[in-house]
């Protein structure tokens, strides 16, 4: 008998959406040379990511969870790369 496995989903944590959430909106870059994630600090970006997460929240969440989610991402992003000097 040929058995199927439902596939796993992509993303595996509620983090991981979170940045493929802010990803999408445009609200962050990585630094080119060291791949950390650095904060644009634009308003519109986070916005877009907090529709988007009000909108389509993953399976089990709501929508107000879900911009927890999307929130605490932002607060652990710095808006400077830890390894570069403070003139970069």
């Amino acid at each position: 008998m040929l058995m199927t496995k439902e596939r796993p989903s992509a993303i595996r944590t509620l983090r991981g959406w979170a940045i493929s959430v802010l990803q999408e909106a445009d609200a962050f870059r990585e630094c080119e040379e060291h791949g950390w994630m650095k904060d644009l600090a634009d308003p519109h970006a986070r916005e877009r990511a907090f529709d988007i997460a009000r909108q389509y929240p993953p399976n089990g969440l709501s929508g107000t969870e879900a911009i927890a989610e999307i929130e605490d991402a932002l607060a652990s992003i710095g808006d400077t790369c830890p390894e570069c000097p403070p003139d970069c």
